[in-house]
């Protein structure tokens, strides 16, 4: 029994070191979440500023742009998955990665053949495991995007689109990642980043119509520097909203695990004092039996 004890105490000082480990994992998420989030936030007003922008222009310029007319010459489909760097953030890689199997299962269906670029560790680790090609990957800094990190992501989903067949272009750009809705809601989802869809002449609701403008040199011009400009700030909202879904994550699965460890606890100090009330017991009968003995052998 005094072996069973120290077998529990053993348990009851390790599980203490992990509850302070993750006790430790949830403060530093919490006390980052609230800037990814208003980081993730504070990106729509300018994204939809560039939305309206692009609509006024495209009514005024010839849309035959090739990022938004499209391209039929090749069935190569880039999908890029924004995943996490580290772990211990509960299902969060797990369910982009759920959402990106059925977009490639779909994919191919329609007989198109999707390469992947992959955003994080966790992504790049599994489509490497199950013999997937990769064709380009970014790790680290995915709870902390850089608007360097979010150009350089763009550009090369850009250069694959506007490639040439035979240099590896590509038809359609795909992003998997997740939304940021609340603090206890984040959503896996799939957008189609190129080719792009311009509403011509569609005012939306609740704004005013787009005022006419002069265009210097050109619309057309102005929308080729709009558009790229446009795609390098989806995608950098993309990773903004990702990186406030990974550290709210993060911080509710670290939460719960510091209360399965107190749970733990409780249950092995329980059994620690079962087991040595056993030992007292026994020594107690031990001791009484001796005494016993010794009376009748008198």
């Amino acid at each position: 029994m005094a072996g069973e004890q120290r077998v529990y105490k053993q348990k009851i000082r390790a599980t203490q070191t992990l509850k302070k480990m993750f006790r430790a994992m949830e403060l530093i998420a919490a006390s980052r979440i609230g800037k990814a989030r208003k980081a993730a936030q504070g990106a729509d007003p300018y994204t939809r500023a560039l939305i309206r922008a692009v609509s006024a222009v495209a009514a005024h310029a010839n849309l035959d742009h090739p990022l938004i007319s499209g391209r039929d010459d090749t069935p190569r489909v880039a999908v890029l998955v924004v995943t996490s760097d580290r772990g211990m953030a509960g299902a969060y890689s797990a369910t982009v990665l759920r959402a990106t199997e059925r977009l490639l299962e779909e994919l191919e269906e329609q007989g198109k053949k999707p390469v992947l670029f992959v955003s994080g560790r966790r992504g790049e680790g599994y489509f490497r495991f199950r013999g997937r090609e990769v064709v380009r990957s970014w790790t680290g800094g995915s709870d902390a995007p850089t608007a360097e990190r979010a150009g350089e992501i763009a550009d090369t989903l850009l250069s694959a689109f506007l490639a040439p067949e035979e240099e590896g272009g590509v038809s359609e750009v795909h992003v998997v990642f997740t939304r940021f809705v609340s603090m206890v809601s984040q959503v896996p989802e799939v957008r189609r980043m190129l080719p792009l869809e311009v509403v011509e002449g569609v005012t939306p609701p609740g704004q005013e119509p787009l005022p006419l403008y002069e265009f210097e040199p050109s619309a057309d011009e102005v929308l080729d520097a709009l558009l790229p400009m446009y795609v390098r700030r989806r995608i950098h909202s993309e990773l903004l909203m990702a990186a406030a879904s990974e550290l709210a994550a993060r911080q509710q699965a670290m939460h719960t695990a510091t209360d399965n460890a107190e749970d733990l606890i409780r249950d092995y100090t329980r059994l620690a004092n079962t087991a040595r009330q056993a030992d007292i017991t026994s020594e107690i009968t031990e001791i009484v039996s001796g005494a016993d003995a010794l009376a009748s052998s008198r």
